[in-house]
Order: structure tokens, then sequence, then C-alpha cells
């Protein structure tokens, strides 16, 4: 049994199938302006009847954090006609 989990979490049901989550790396991909990003191996509460990934609100921050930094460079750059 994983150890520092709460009891909640030791118990969290995936939504879409109700399997049992587990902690573990996911990758977060995302087409936006113009670009695409991947992050490969970002902490997540992962189901293991599905694979569905769930991400803490922490990670969701950081990601936004990038997407942003990204939008603001990406804005930057010279429009082609």
């Amino acid at each position: 049994m994983e150890s520092g989990l709460t009891n909640e979490e030791k118990n969290m049901k995936c939504l879409y199938c109700q399997g049992k989550m587990k902690k573990g790396l996911a990758s977060y991909n995302v087409n936006r302006n113009g670009y695409h990003l991947l992050l490969d191996k970002v902490p997540a509460w992962i189901c293991d009847q599905c694979g569905e990934p769930y991400f803490e609100e922490s990670e969701v921050e950081s990601i936004q954090n990038v997407i942003r930094a990204l939008d603001q460079q990406i804005s930057k750059l010279p429009k082609s006609a």
C-alpha cells in the first residue's frame, strides 16, 4: 500500500469508468494558436482501468504558466502573409 496517501486518495475513482486511480506520470498535449505543445511525464492520477489522467491543481497551474509563456512568445513572432 502506498504510504502518505489519505483514505480519500486511496479510494479515488475515475469519473468515466469508476476504475481505481493511482499516482503516476502522464502526457499532456494541446494544439493552440499555431503550435503543438507536448509535455511528457507530468505527475497525475491515472485510472488503472481506462488510463484517463487527472492532474492536480499544482500541475494544472504549471501547465497553464507554460501555455501563457508560449502564447506571449508566439505573439511576438512576425505574422506571415
